[in-house]
């Protein structure tokens, strides 16, 4: 599967409007980044219902300012638009199988219902 590149226009449509998205935050200067490109997409390959995308943080200031990112490479998996994992640093492809296989298996109306109890919980 190709590797969507992310924008102010079409990154809402993207992750919100997929059930399983990944995205990779990066920058032409980064040098971790550019390892980490080949794996992302090689991992893609394996993973045909997971869309797999990247934000420029050079370019896409907004949406890097939006979701707080600190340090690159920054991955953000989103399953069921609610985000499972936030994470800075780079992972080596085991790892990023890894992440991707427990999201997969993850029960989503379980991960619902412990967001709900958690928010019910800090408004008592």
């Amino acid at each position: 599967m190709a590797v969507v590149e992310l924008n102010e226009e079409n990154f809402e449509a993207t992750v919100f409007g997929n059930p399983f998205v990944i995205v990779d935050y990066w920058a032409p200067w980064c040098g971790p980044c550019k390892a980490f490109a080949p794996t992302f997409e090689a991992v893609s390959e394996e993973f045909p219902d997971v869309v797999f995308a990247k934000v420029n943080t050079e370019a896409e200031q907004a949406i890097s300012a939006h979701f707080q990112i600190r340090s690159i490479p920054t991955l953000m998996v989103f399953r069921d638009n609610i985000l499972l994992y936030n994470e800075g640093g780079a992972l080596p492809a085991g790892a990023l199988r890894d992440l991707l296989t427990k999201a997969t298996e993850l029960d989503m109306a379980e991960v619902r219902k412990q967001i709900e109890d958690s928010e019910a919980q800090e408004g008592s």
